[in-house]
């Protein structure tokens, strides 16, 4: 899931301040208007009766659903109510936690489901860094150490093997550096 926390409402007043008819738009909740999702052109389209009837739009969804609905009206100011956090797992009511980073190159196969990337505090790809005490992240003693969950998990299924390969540095340009990233599927295209 996409994860976000509220702006805080200083900021959310200042954006808000020079406008008198605000519409409220949030994703599948209850707000003055929901739509299912804001980042699929078709739903945002619900929008297009009533939109111009209003000065601003307060949007509760993330930057993408923010910035598609900015992208269908163009003409009309839209603004976050949310700042974009990460790609989020529900460990429990009220708590997620990042196990994605959306990197481009999945590893997760390799690496026995647990992500060296978001879950290695040094986002490292060929085994641990040797600060780890008692299963614990030198970094941060509250984290479990990413590499003794691999070798653990590998272990428990009897694939160490796959430890003996050596790993480049990650390729960041699938992630940043080229712009907006884009999947195109032709057997989901009309």
């Amino acid at each position: 899931m996409i994860t976000a926390e509220r702006k805080p409402i200083a900021e959310i007043k200042e954006m808000l301040a020079p406008y008198r008819k605000i519409l409220v738009v949030g994703c599948g909740s209850c707000v003055e208007m929901t739509l299912d999702r804001q980042c699929v052109y078709e739903f945002i389209d619900q929008l297009t009766d009533v939109i111009g009837q209003y000065d601003i739009v307060l949007s509760l969804a993330c930057g993408a659903g923010v910035q598609a609905v900015a992208e269908v009206f163009p003409k009309v100011l839209i603004v976050p109510a949310l700042n974009t956090t990460f790609l989020g797992e529900t460990k429990e009511a009220g708590l997620w936690v990042e196990n994605c980073r959306g990197c481009g190159d999945c590893k997760l196969g390799v690496f026995a489901a647990v992500c060296p990337v978001t879950r290695c505090a040094k986002g490292l790809f060929n085994g641990p860094c040797g600060g780890s005490r008692t299963d614990r992240c030198e970094v941060d003693p509250d984290v479990p150490c990413a590499w003794q969950l691999i070798v653990s998990r590998l272990e428990d299924v009897g694939r160490l093997d796959l430890l003996r390969k050596v790993h480049p540095p990650a390729d960041w340009s699938k992630q940043q550096g080229k712009g907006p990233r884009k999947i195109k599927r032709e057997d989901q295209r009309t």
